[in-house]
């Protein structure tokens, strides 16, 4: 508590090496709050401080906090082929109205190695000929990986845009089994 007797709220943040490169995994007391692809130091510092501007906190540097643990943890045995679902408290925060809306459902209703299109996402949330506000939703994602935007594909087999890059996207849904293995 601070000297108001209010909750300070508190953002820890640690960088993670994977197969797709480094994420940034921030978390706040709600759960997991950002995940941030090719997480080198000027990709870092400049989401930091978009995370302190959005949330008025510093964030700490603390990969042994408990509220990014286990998340550190799941997100490892996923991209060790041992985890196909993420089980972790998610802070919203970041994200509002129709982008939170369509998150929700991808994230509870497009499963490790599946895929849906845009505008099928779009009818889920009742908004059948949203496709193009759903694409924009998926490019807000701030988890990505953990909520499956990499999961989303356009209607007509291609693979649709991605925030952390078509190499990474196809490396994603590779692993799930979706796409062959890159040859290279």
């Amino acid at each position: 508590m601070d000297s108001h007797g209010q909750y300070e709220q508190q953002v820890v943040w640690a960088v993670v090496a994977g197969d797709i490169g480094p994420l940034l995994l921030a978390a706040t007391g709600e759960g997991l709050v950002n995940v941030v692809f090719h997480a080198t130091a000027p990709v870092r510092d400049k989401a930091l401080g978009r995370l302190a501007s959005r949330l008025g906190v510093e964030p700490v540097e603390a990969p042994g906090s408990p509220l990014l643990t286990e998340a550190i943890r799941q997100v490892q045995a996923y991209f060790a082929g041992e985890r196909r679902a993420f089980e972790l408290p998610l802070d919203w925060s970041l994200i509002s109205g129709f982008n939170r809306e369509v998150l929700r459902e991808l994230a509870s209703g497009v499963p490790y190695g599946s895929v849906v299109g845009y505008g099928d996402l779009a009818g889920r949330v009742g908004q059948p000929g949203a496709a193009q506000a759903v694409g924009t939703a998926m490019g807000a994602n701030p988890l990505p990986v953990v909520v499956p935007c990499h999961r989303v594909v356009e209607s007509d087999g291609g693979i649709g845009g991605f925030g952390g890059g078509l190499e990474t996207k196809r490396k994603l849904l590779a692993l799930e089994g979706v796409l062959p293995e890159p040859l290279f």
